[in-house]
């Protein structure tokens, strides 16, 4: 880059130490080394004549250029390459080992046992107790009782309404219509049809209705009433009653107990013999292929070895009988006497007087009005008009004829006369008797004997024997055989495609710009100044 830019610079050296000298005064326009008077005196008092000129100048311009220039790049290309490796499979062997075990064997043996029972032994006893009952002795009385009652009488009357009934009748008309028929053109025309029609009025009357009404008075009235009341009247007394205490009589006995301990016995058992898998020491060899050391197992093979013995330990029950003391307790029963109180009830009568109330009804005759509302209907004719349509053949006619049937209906009045039926009620007094039957209940007190049974139970002691089981274990050496997996690393050779990577240099293009001087040349307004000759001799200065 250095280079490139000292060219540029030296051009324009070299373009100005080609320029003229010129005079400072004159910009280097113009030289006056050949203008002017001969004689200095007289320089002074000339005037100065002053134009301007247009000089050529050179200048240095810089401009933009691009050039190509080529730089190395390193490109990685990719190439497929085929390989042989190793790679370890592991299989599985299965070898057979015996080993012992102790099995155990339990056998149940019995051995008998005494032991003493109390079996309970029940007597039956009776004894006589007397007691006084109060027997209720029930009395039945009658008395009678006065009353009045208002007897309803109904009757029943009877009177006649007068009504007009709107009757229809109806009369069957028949008349008679002529048309055309014309085949096969058809023309549909229509025609009115006057008929009547009987159209229902609905008017609504109404009248007034007399009738009589029994309303009820009701009017309350007391009396006294006397009756008879039993009061009861408790009184308490004692009696004495024998009952029956178990008091605790405490006594020791000796008994047989079956006990015993659990003995620990230790038995020492060989240890199995194992086949054991044993691997020798490797190395590591080059491998070729891969071009690196593989490691290399060494051989494997089966070695017999004794395990250590163990211990096993088992518990032994050893039975033994003891004698031993306990307390007991037995109950002896002993009668003892007591007083009990218990209440006696006897009815005292009691004259009592209560007030009965009671309503008496009286029925009022009462004179009511009801409006009733009915419906009178009348039927009114009514003319109607309706259009009937009718086809026409044109090509050829037929007269034709048809009869219709219509009927028409007048309403005819009717006098009718219908009976209505009411029930009047009015009320009767009677004097009625009725009789009321009481009971009155007397105490009596009866003596009446009951028998009680009673058991006393007597401890009686009776021996039995009863086989106990137990078990009993030995243990018995037993031989099984077993199947022991282990693994084995088998070398398997494939094949497989790998890439491999190289650097290819290659030229790249690429793009510089640099700025270049240029020298051009452009045009400078220049003021002169000439001043006249001071002799007869006329020089043009530079002009």
């Amino acid at each position: 880059m250095r280079a490139l830019l000292g060219v540029p610079m030296a051009a324009v050296v070299l373009a100005l130490l080609s320029v003229n000298s010129v005079s400072a005064s004159c910009c280097g326009a113009a030289a006056y080394d050949k203008c002017g008077c001969d004689d200095p005196a007289t320089y002074g008092c000339v005037k100065r004549h002053c134009h301007t000129v247009m000089k050529n100048c050179r200048k240095v311009v810089w401009e933009k250029e691009q050039y190509t220039c080529y730089k190395t790049c390193y490109e990685t290309v990719w190439e497929e390459k085929t390989v042989n490796c190793v790679r370890h499979e592991r299989e599985t062997h299965y070898r057979e080992c015996e080993y012992t075990v102790c099995k155990p064997v339990y056998e149940t043996k019995c051995r008998t046992v005494n032991y003493t029972v109390c079996k309970p032994v029940y007597e039956t006893k009776t004894k006589e107790i007397c007691y006084t009952v109060c027997k209720p002795v029930y009395e039945t009385k009658t008395k009678e009782i006065c009353y009045t009652v208002c007897k309803p009488v109904y009757e029943t009357k009877t009177k006649e309404i007068c009504y007009t009934v709107c009757k229809p009748v109806y009369e069957t008309k028949t008349r008679t219509y002529c048309y055309t028929v014309c085949k096969p053109v058809y023309e549909t025309k229509t025609k009115e049809i006057c008929y009547t029609v009987c159209k229902p009025v609905y008017e609504t009357k109404t009248r007034e209705i007399c009738y009589t009404v029994c309303k009820p008075v009701y009017e309350t009235k007391t009396r006294e009433i006397c009756y008879t009341v039993c009061k009861p009247v408790y009184e308490t007394k004692y009696r004495e009653c024998c009952y029956t205490v178990c008091k605790p009589v405490h006594y020791t006995k000796e008994i047989q107990v079956c006990c015993g301990h659990w003995d620990t016995e230790v038995t020492e058992c060989p240890g199995p013999v194992v086949r054991k898998r044993v691997r020798e020491p490797g190395c590591w060899t080059w491998d070729p292929c891969c071009c690196r050391c593989v490691w290399c197992p060494g051989e494997c093979k089966m070695v017999e070895v004794q395990c250590p013995p163990r211990k096993i330990c088992k518990k032994v029950w050893v039975p033994e009988v003891q004698t031993k003391t306990i307390n007991c307790v037995r109950y002896e029963r002993e009668v003892c006497t007591k007083q009990v109180p218990y209440t006696v009830c006897h009815m005292e009568r009691e004259q009592r007087t209560k007030t009965c109330t009671y309503t008496v009804c009286h029925m009022v005759p009462e004179q009511r009005t009801k409006t009733c509302t009915y419906t009178v209907c009348r039927m009114v004719p009514e003319q109607r008009t309706k259009t009937c349509t009718y086809t026409v053949c044109h090509m050829v006619p037929e007269q034709r004829t048809k009869t219709c049937t219509y009927t028409v209906c007048h309403m005819e009045r009717e006098q009718r006369t219908k009976t209505c039926t009411y029930t009047v009620c009015r009320m009767v007094p009677e004097q009625r008797t009725k009789t009321c039957t009481y009971t009155v209940c007397h105490m009596v007190p009866e003596q009446r004997t009951k028998t009680c049974t009673y058991k006393v139970c007597h401890m009686v002691k009776e021996c039995h024997s009863k086989q106990v089981p137990y078990t009993v274990c030995h243990m018995v050496p037993q031989k099984c055989v077993k199947r022991i997996p282990y693994t084995v690393c088998k070398p398997v050779c494939y094949t497989k495609t790998i890439r491999v990577a190289h650097c290819v240099p290659k030229c790249v293009p690429y793009t510089v710009t640099r700025c270049v001087p240029r020298v051009i040349c452009e045009q400078v307004p220049v003021t002169i100044c000439c001043p006249p000759p001071c002799c007869d001799r006329r020089r043009v200065c530079g002009c």
